[in-house]
This record gives structure tokens, C-alpha cells and sequence, in this order.
């Protein structure tokens, strides 16, 4: 990890770049805010102690960075102001290398987590864009059982619902040993996104209603026939896995085909391979409504 430390009084920035190399950091130390800004590095460490310079621009430049302030007192043209120009956080002079070294993993383990979960936010909607929800998730509340005949289709209503209410989703499959001890530990901030009810015995179902009673919940039914205690709504459709335990009829296995492979191939060769013509694929895209979104 390169760290860029900004400070004038050279023997103080120094001594911090010795110790940070001993724990395997790369620093470069810059008097002049103007020169820094010309480096590229993870952390900016930052004095705010520097006569006759403006750090704001740095600040503002390399916001999504770790811009950490180095202050010899807290007030706001030290602190305030430099945190709502987009600085990370602060430590007050003198620290001890442990206190600062800690500041910088923190920040560097959440930037990680940040990326992390863009992907799997993006990778999710790339996976489920082609499966299509008759009805919109803003207006549904909590708790609510989904009768389903595609699990992918709850799937996709669990994400955006977990979206709106910007709760922490616990995945809790009831065909899996543990189920009961995830349910107790929901509190206010977890909705538990519960799948397979009809993996249950009829007496393990009544020992979960009691267990849900008062707690936040998606329970999905694949069957589409157990009455449950909990406000409830049905998820028909007619989009199916190619890979499930049954056979398709000819139109859903062509529904299927068009929806995982319209973008990967021009309608002249997905045609070909379905042994049809492109008027009788437009056909189809029209009467089930497969058009390509752009």
C-alpha cells in the first residue's frame, strides 16, 4: 500500500515514514500540497498545519482515496470543514503508529467491501435481468409469503424488496440444518429471506410460524398450495430453468432460449439454432413479449 504523507515539518514526517515502512508501507513524503497532488497513492496523509497552502483541492481531488488529516487541534478549519470536503477521518498529534496503522486497514478493509459488494450488486442484476415480476415490490410489506412456481423469479423479489427497505437480508434455506437458530437471531435490522417451505413436515412448519411470530421474513413456497398464518401473494410464471426435473413444452424451451441468449447472439443465428425462421422468431418475441431491452 502506497501512502503519501503530506507534512512540513520533515523530521516529524520522518520518523511517521520509518515506522510505516516497518510494518511493509511505501511512503513518499511532500512538503508542497501542489506537489503531492501530483502523486498517485491509496493514502494521503495529510497535515493541516501547513502555512499559506490550501489543502482543500487535494482533499476534494483524491476524495474517493483515504485522505487521512493529521491535526494538532480539533476545530472545524482543522476538522469540520476538511471532512465535509470528502476526508476520510482524522488523528491528533502526537499518535502512536498502532492508532494510525489501525485508521488506515479500517478504511482500506471497508473500501474493499464497498468494491465487493458493487460487484455482487452488478453481478445480480446481470443474472437476473431476463426474469420478468408481474407486480412491482414498492408497495408489499413485511412479513409476506410468496406462493411461486420459479424460485428465480422470488429470488429477484427478495433482492429489490431488501433494496427498498435497505435492511440486512439473512438467507436461511429450511432444507439445510441450522434453520432454527438463524430465525432467533433475526432482530430489527435482518429480514430473513426464507426458502423451501415445502421441504418441511407439516409438524417442523407449525414449529417455524411460532418461531416467525413478530419477525421480519420472506418465506417462499415452491409448491403453491401450504396455507400459512402470514399475509401472502402468489408468483406465477411461465419462465422456467431449462434445468429443472421436468420436461418443457416446445414453446416454453423456446421462451427459455430467446430470454438466455438474445444477447449473446443476433437473431439470424438464434433462428438458425431453433430451426426456425426470423418472421416466425419475431412472432414469438411478440406474443411473449421477448423484445431485447436496451
Amino acid at each position: 500500500m502506497k501512502i503519501v504523507i503530506i507534512e512540513n515539518e520533515l523530521y516529524l514526517a520522518q520518523s511517521i515514514a520509518a515506522k510505516l515502512a516497518e510494518h511493509h508501507f511505501q511512503t513518499e513524503i511532500y512538503s508542497s500540497v501542489k506537489e503531492a497532488m501530483e502523486r498517485v497513492a491509496d493514502v494521503y496523509l495529510l497535515s493541516t498545519n501547513l502555512p499559506g497552502q490550501n489543502f482543500l483541492p487535494l482533499i476534494e481531488k483524491f476524495r474517493d482515496k483515504n485522505v487521512l488529516l493529521m491535526v494538532n487541534y480539533i476545530n472545524n478549519d482543522t476538522v469540520g470543514e476538511p471532512l465535509k470536503a470528502g476526508a476520510q477521518d482524522y488523528i491528533v498529534k502526537p499518535f502512536m503508529i498502532e492508532e494510525l496503522i489501525r485508521k488506515i486497514e479500517h478504511f482500506h478493509d471497508y473500501r474493499m467491501l464497498q468494491e465487493r459488494n458493487r460487484f455482487y450488486e452488478e453481478y445480480l442484476d446481470h443474472f437476473y435481468r431476463e426474469v420478468a415480476l408481474p407486480l412491482e415490490p414498492e408497495n408489499l410489506e413485511l412479513p409476506v409469503v410468496i406462493h411461486t412456481n420459479y424460485q428465480r423469479a422470488a429470488d429477484k423479489l427478495a433482492l429489490q424488496l431488501n433494496r427498498i427497505h435497505k435492511n440486512i437480508l439473512t438467507l436461511i434455506p429450511l432444507e439445510e440444518p441450522g434453520w432454527k437458530e438463524k430465525i432467533e437471531k433475526l432482530d430489527e435490522e435482518h429480514i430473513g429471506y426464507i426458502t423451501h417451505l415445502e421441504k418441511l413436515k407439516k409438524g417442523e412448519r407449525e414449529s417455524l410460524y411460532t418461531l416467525l411470530e413478530g419477525k421480519r421474513f420472506i418465506l417462499t413456497d415452491s409448491s403453491g398450495e401450504i396455507e400459512t398464518p402470514f399475509p401472502s401473494l402468489t408468483l406465477k410464471t411461465s419462465q422456467k430453468l431449462y434445468d429443472q426435473d421436468e420436461i418443457l413444452t416446445i414453446d416454453e424451451y423456446v421462451q427459455h432460449i430467446v430470454r438466455t441468449f438474445q444477447y449473446k447472439f443476433p437473431d439470424t443465428e438464434l433462428s438458425k439454432k431453433l430451426g426456425i425462421s426470423r418472421k416466425s422468431l419475431w412472432e414469438k418475441r411478440k406474443k411473449y413479449e421477448l423484445f431485447k431491452k436496451k
